[in-house]
């Protein structure tokens, strides 16, 4: 496998060279682009194709979480993760209902985000931990009915059991053990879910359950 193609997109060009310099020594991550907003990122994304894009939440002309709307739409292969100074839940929520893969503070530390894109890389969800308690705050708050897969193909009585334990913010062995089952049959029963509803994490799985209208 190649070297992990990063676009950095920031409207301070200080911290954009921080970010090159740390990022450009570690082996198999190569930097290649730079965008001072979310324009253009866009344009940048379209010529560099990067692998992972580290993302501002707050920048002039388009703000982070509309960026990585488009950019999902676009290039759904790029792996955006927001870097912001801001926790808020508007930028969260947003950024990840629009596709992105993580959210860091920008008070992580260059070992945690240099992990962060590595494993971006590999496709894997990213949470700051104080993100990743906000949305498991969020998620056990007020579960929702899951709705339909928007191809139509309905869940079964199991996968529906699932889909809503998913939408509390349930791990699989809490699943497992709420309905008596095994993890391995838990973890069957999301990879079912993320295929009929479109979605390609357990992240997505439980923001869109948590979300969207009951049927």
């Amino acid at each position: 496998m190649g070297a992990i193609r990063v676009l950095l997109v920031d409207d301070q060009e200080l911290m954009r060279q921080g970010l090159r310099k740390m990022l450009e020594i570690e082996d198999g991550i190569e930097v290649v682009g730079e965008a001072a907003d979310g324009e253009e990122a866009l344009l940048a994304a379209a010529e560099c194709h990067p692998d992972v894009a580290l993302v501002d939440a707050r920048m002039p002309r388009m703000n982070g979480v509309e960026l990585i709307s488009r950019l999902s739409a676009r290039q759904p292969g790029v792996a955006a993760i927001v870097l912001s100074t801001f926790d808020e839940d508007d930028y969260i929520f947003g950024a990840l209902r629009g596709g992105a893969v993580g959210y860091l503070l920008k008070d992580c530390t260059p070992e945690e985000l240099v992990d962060a894109v590595r494993r971006a890389g590999r496709g894997e969800t990213v949470l700051a931990s104080p993100v990743a308690a906000r949305l498991v705050a969020e998620l056990r708050r007020a579960p929702a009915e899951p709705s339909l897969p928007r191809d139509g193909e309905r869940l079964s009585a199991r996968e529906a059991q699932v889909a809503r334990l998913i939408a509390t913010g349930a791990s699989n062995r809490e699943i497992a053990a709420r309905l008596l089952i095994t993890e391995g049959t838990v973890k069957n029963h999301v990879s079912s879910l993320l295929r009929k509803y479109g979605l390609r994490d357990r992240t997505r799985l439980a923001l869109h359950l948590k979300h969207a209208p009951e049927p």
